[in-house]
């Protein structure tokens, strides 16, 4: 008997929204154990150098200063900060505390102490000797011969070429005869720009020992299971004596996908024996966490007149700045979640991360595609331009569809080979035309449009991401019944606030028979939950989910044979509904009977289920993005006036937290295509370090946003869903950088997209027109 969804693809409120609006939901910060160290570091003020000193002896005769720690305290274990499954693809070039810094803003001490005023001080006190070393602040130059080596040291290990500073490297190339069948030939290049993830919630952190001398860690992370297994590894500390809990985190957006600052302090706690918490003032989250990639992307592509695409060579040289965190794969992602998406026999993808002694990127929400997807939609515009088509039919002509393939599928995975797979899912044509219609293309494309120096375009990107990693990402469930028909549902999936631990609760209802309000959600816990790899790769909903699901089916057939029993019935044909057993012949039981039968009646057993999924595809969710833009060409002032994002998430649980997504991703992709870039002067050091100085959109920033969700049904998620969470963000830059193009006849290739690029950009062309 198929039932109709019943809390799937409905609307549910948020099960942690009120205690989050009345401030009772529990963050890092809600929680002070007693006796609690206040820990502070000390960072590098120089982007290359050694240590040659560290007097300390200063710093320790401050009133109130517990513990001071160096790298002469700790054990030197290289080990990489990134929060990936084992074995991790990123090089293992870190450690806790190092004799050498790369960038500023390295961690050179940490310090504890019973107050922060006292542990701010120390860090003042503390002298330093150093070395210093010429830096390398140029990516494109940090392959050179005579450059200065950043990791020379000889126990860090999976380094692709240090003598290079080459941090990873990864290529492939598929077809023959490159470029010899195209009629047109492009070649062109763009640039992005450093940006940060700004969480408002920084980087914190609390550690202390429980009765069983264990080290509990409880912290603001996207990855617990990740953040256990490294602080062991780093600390040389059994993976036993280590308990991560996250509580509700308050952003991450990749951020704290990085195990940044779990070890030092346990570290501290582990040398004072003491609790200890280490929170990054706004300044640190800038200067010391992780960045977007900032990349030089060199793209060429062949076209034959009939408008079929020949060939992509897209050549990247993405900044992984000191460390090598996520270097390979979000490099790997920079071609995998954007070449597929059109077809062309011959496609060549070529990426290297350099070191620099610059910021450290990390995982950002996009995670390289983003920059991808930039150069790839507005080169797709330009070839449209050149056969006089329309940008919509252009890319229609020439998407993947539903039943293909591409080769770099199996070519480009993440940090390996990839996995060969078919869409089995594509709302691309409906996500384009609904966009199309909502923006008003076809009245306002190609049209003269404003008066005086204010003129105004509009501008189209089609996008598609991934979910999960297949063959890599593993996600586990355990759901268990309680007296009065109600549930627990304990998972290691990890809620940023996203929704996640709803839309999970919501997939347990459906498969139940209850609501979502009847399920106790726990989770992120690595003593109390079962694994998952965390929030990342936007696997929650299409990999937990599945971990879920299978978990309730589990709790659902024994409830069904309990039931069977007690009303000496088959129940093949039953159901569950509205908290009952409702079998064929019209009889029924409520959850409640049924589960103090388990318990308590006869032949006990708790009724539960656990579960594991790991995936074996990964299942693109696409769109399309439109928006309007209004240019001011005495000023440069660029404006958005109106944004339209049509996306194929397959079935979403929970339409309204989708579109949150959407939206939030769609602003954030706008802040950064429009003004947000950290500046640095000629000594590496960050020039805006403070919301003061770093421009972000804010409510009052962001223009009217129109989420469409396009349903489609993925077979291989749960419910027919697919992520949603990060493909949105890839969309403004190339869609506005598209309709200044429409506006003003610019196409504008580094980001961001300010005013005084405009006006240069401007002021180029008339001095062109007056040369001609």
């Amino acid at each position: 008997m198929k039932q109709p969804l019943v809390t799937v693809n409905k609307s549910v409120r948020k099960i942690d929204g009120l205690s989050m609006a009345t401030g009772r939901a529990q963050y890092v910060d809600d929680v002070h154990v007693r006796g609690m160290l206040w820990a502070k570091l000390l960072a590098s003020p120089h982007a290359h150098a050694k240590i040659l000193d560290i007097d300390i002896s200063q710093a320790q005769k401050i009133p109130g200063v517990v513990c001071i720690l160096t790298h002469k305290d700790l054990p030197r274990v290289p080990h990489t900060t990134a929060g990936q499954g084992y074995p991790e693809p990123s090089p293992y070039d870190s450690y806790v505390l190092d004799k050498k810094v790369r960038f500023v803003g390295d961690r050179v001490a940490a310090v504890a102490a019973e107050t922060r005023d006292a542990a701010e001080r120390a860090v003042r006190a503390i002298k330093v000797t150093y070395e210093i070393l010429t830096p390398v602040l140029d990516a494109e130059h940090a392959m050179d011969d005579d450059a200065p080596k950043i990791h020379d040291e000889e126990d860090s290990l999976r380094i692709a070429d240090p003598e290079k500073n080459l941090a990873a490297e990864v290529g492939f190339s598929v077809g023959k005869n490159f470029f010899e069948d195209s009629d047109y030939i492009f070649d062109r290049t763009f640039v992005t720009q450093y940006a940060q993830h700004c969480p408002i919630e920084p980087h914190i952190t609390m550690a202390w020992f429980d009765e069983q001398d264990r080290i509990v860690i409880r912290t603001s992370t996207q990855v617990p299971f990740h953040a256990r297994r490294i602080v062991a590894q780093a600390l040389r500390v059994p993976v036993k004596r280590v308990r991560v809990i996250k509580p509700r985190v308050g952003g991450g957006f990749g951020a704290k996908q990085e195990v940044l600052n779990e070890q030092i302090v346990a570290a501290l706690a582990l040398a004072t024996h003491r609790p200890v918490k280490l929170e990054y003032t706004r300044a640190e989250e800038t200067i010391s966490a992780r960045t977007r990639h900032p990349m030089i992307i060199h793209l060429r592509s062949g076209l034959k007149k009939d408008g079929t695409i020949t060939d992509f060579d897209l050549d990247v040289i993405s900044n992984t700045g000191a460390y090598g965190t996520h270097a390979l794969t979000v490099g790997c992602n920079t071609g995998s979640k954007v070449l597929p998406l059109y077809r062309a026999k011959n496609v060549k993808f070529n990426m290297r991360a350099v070191y620099t002694n610059m910021p450290v990127g990390g995982a950002y929400r996009g995670y390289g595609a983003t920059q991808g997807a930039f150069a790839m939609e507005c080169l797709i515009d330009e070839m449209a331009e050149r056969l006089a088509m329309d940008p919509l039919e252009f890319r229609k002509r020439n998407h993947i569809r539903l039943g293909e393939s591409s080769p770099v599928f199996k070519a480009l995975g993440e940090g390996r080979e990839g996995v060969a797979q078919s869409i089995e899912s594509c709302g691309l044509d409906q996500c384009i035309d609904l966009g199309a219609r909502e923006i008003g293309w076809r009245e306002k494309h190609g049209k003269p449009k404003g008066k005086g120096p204010i003129k105004r375009g509009v501008g189209v990107a089609c996008l598609m991401q991934g979910s999960s990693i297949p063959g890599i990402d593993m996600g586990a469930a355990t759901i268990k019944m309680n007296e009065d028909g109600s549930f627990n549902l304990l998972m290691g999936a990890t809620d940023l606030g996203t929704g996640s631990d709803t839309v999970l609760a919501q997939i347990a209802a459906e498969v139940l028979g209850i609501r979502e309000s009847d399920i106790v959600v726990y989770s992120s816990d690595t003593d109390m939950t079962p694994f998952d790899v965390g929030a990342y790769a936007s696997s929650t909903t299409f990999l937990s989910g599945m971990a879920v699901k299978k978990a309730a089916e589990q709790a659902r057939d024994q409830i069904l044979h309990v039931a069977g029993k007690m009303l000496e019935t088959d129940p093949a044909d039953a159901i569950l509904q509205d908290g009952m057993v409702v079998m064929a012949n019209g009889r029924r039981l409520s959850l409640k009977e049924v589960a103090l039968h388990s318990l308590y009646i006869l032949d006990q057993f708790q009724i539960m289920g656990s579960s594991s999924h790991i995936t074996h595809t990964s299942p693109p969710p696409f769109a399309a993005h439109f928006c309007e833009v209004e240019v001011d060409e005495e000023t440069g002032q660029v404006t958005v006036l109106s944004y339209v994002a049509a996306v194929d998430c397959g079935t979403a649980i929970n339409p309204r937290l989708a579109e949150g997504q959407t939206e939030g991703a769609v602003l954030n992709g706008i802040s950064y295509a429009l003004v947000e870039e950290i500046c640095f002067d000629p000594k590496g050091r960050p020039r805006n370090a403070t919301w003061q100085y770093y421009k972000i959109f804010n409510t009052q920033d962001a223009p009217p946003i129109k989420t469409i969700l396009v349903p489609t049904w993925e077979p291989t998620g749960p419910y027919g869903a697919k992520s949603v969470s990060e493909i949105s963000i890839n969309g403004p830059m190339p869609c506005i950088a598209n309709a200044i193009y429409d506006a003003i006849g610019i196409r504008l290739r580094e980001a961001p997209f300010t005013a005084e690029k405009v006006l240069k950009a401007l002021k180029l062309r008339a001095r062109g027109r007056r040369m001609e």
